[in-house]
């Protein structure tokens, strides 16, 4: 599905509204000045609120990570596929749990991708 590409001043969140802070190692394309985030970068949250109920044998479990599920079919950068504010993500526990999906809330809307 088209969409605006998102570089590393988007504004993400995780399903618990924790921020999320894309880091990438491209420095050669750029959107507005920024690089543009592919779906191999790393998408760090810091401060997600989620919680398991405390009780016997539970831990909790806060989204510490973002992972795109489906990127840009066309448009590659530096050979991996751009990450647009369209894309399907889902925010991830430190186990790996599945938390649900990111919310894109900040982006350019000059250069669209699909």
């Amino acid at each position: 599905m088209p969409g605006p590409v998102l570089h590393v001043g988007a504004v993400l969140s995780c399903p618990h509204t924790g921020p999320v802070t894309p880091q990438t190692g491209n420095s050669r394309v750029l959107v507005n000045g920024l690089p543009v985030v592919t779906a191999t970068d790393t998408y760090p949250v810091t401060g997600c609120p989620f919680q398991v109920p405390v009780g016997a044998g539970t831990t909790p479990q806060p989204c510490v990570q973002v992972q795109w599920t489906t990127p840009a079919a066309r448009v590659l950068v530096n050979g991996q596929p751009a990450v647009l504010a369209t894309s399907v993500g889902v925010g991830v526990s430190a186990e790996g749990i599945p938390q649900g999906p990111p919310t894109v809330a900040g982006f350019q809307v000059r250069a669209v991708a699909s």
